[in-house]
């Protein structure tokens, strides 16, 4: 490879669709691409859905477990307990923020406005909540943002109900909020599908980003 094709190919990022995986394996997963990244290591975008689990973030590892046979993870993302099933769209961005110069707030942000962005297609008016990061639809949350940064690198991401069973999270406290409820696009008359949705809100990513995608 060329010194040209290799300054081309740091400033891509690759997009991968899984389907549905096992939280774990993916977790894993993130977490060894990240530590054997190097300088020249492509960043990547993982789109996918999970089979039903519970996760938590690091710094809230002693929040009360909900009663359930639901697996429950803890992991050293941030944020607080949430819940992931099939029909919930899982977009990870493991991308080296050293290099493309961006800062873990300004990340956060956009993303959510791409969020909000695809969202507004449909006539759903979402919005951000000042010191809860993911986006809202009223009072009911509707997509969730964590990440964590490692020696530059993110790895985790968004997670955007569509179309699922919303009834775990009745058994857990979102964002800390205990009257706070879920929601989920194919409910306020939007797409009914992940598929629907997946690339059109990597694009608006994007197009925020400029991530060049592959």
């Amino acid at each position: 490879m060329t010194n040209t094709e290799v300054r081309q190919s740091i400033h891509q990022t690759r997009v991968i669709f899984t389907g549905i995986q096992s939280y774990q394996t993916v977790y894993q997963s993130m977490r060894e691409f990240t530590a054997r990244r190097t300088s020249t290591t492509e960043d990547q975008i993982w789109v996918l859905q999970h089979y039903p689990v519970y996760t938590i973030g690091s710094n809230n590892s002693n929040a009360q477990r909900p009663q359930s046979s639901i697996p429950f993870i803890e992991t050293d993302r941030g944020g607080q307990i949430t819940y992931h099933a099939p029909g919930q769209l899982i977009i990870y961005l493991l991308l080296d923020l050293t290099r493309r110069k961006l800062g873990i707030r300004h990340l956060v942000e956009n993303l959510e406005k791409a969020i909000i962005s695809l969202l507004d297609q449909y006539a759903i008016k979402a919005i951000t909540r000042s010191g809860f990061p993911g986006v809202y639809v009223e009072h009911a949350k509707i997509a969730s943002v964590g990440l964590r940064v490692r020696n530059g690198c993110c790895y985790h991401g968004i997670s955007l109900n569509v179309n699922m069973d919303l009834s775990p999270f009745e058994d857990i406290v979102i964002c800390g909020e205990k009257n706070l409820k879920a929601t989920q696009v194919s409910n306020l008359k939007g797409p009914d599908t992940c598929e629907q949705l997946g690339l059109p809100l990597i694009h608006l990513i994007d197009l925020r980003l400029n991530l060049d995608l592959l």
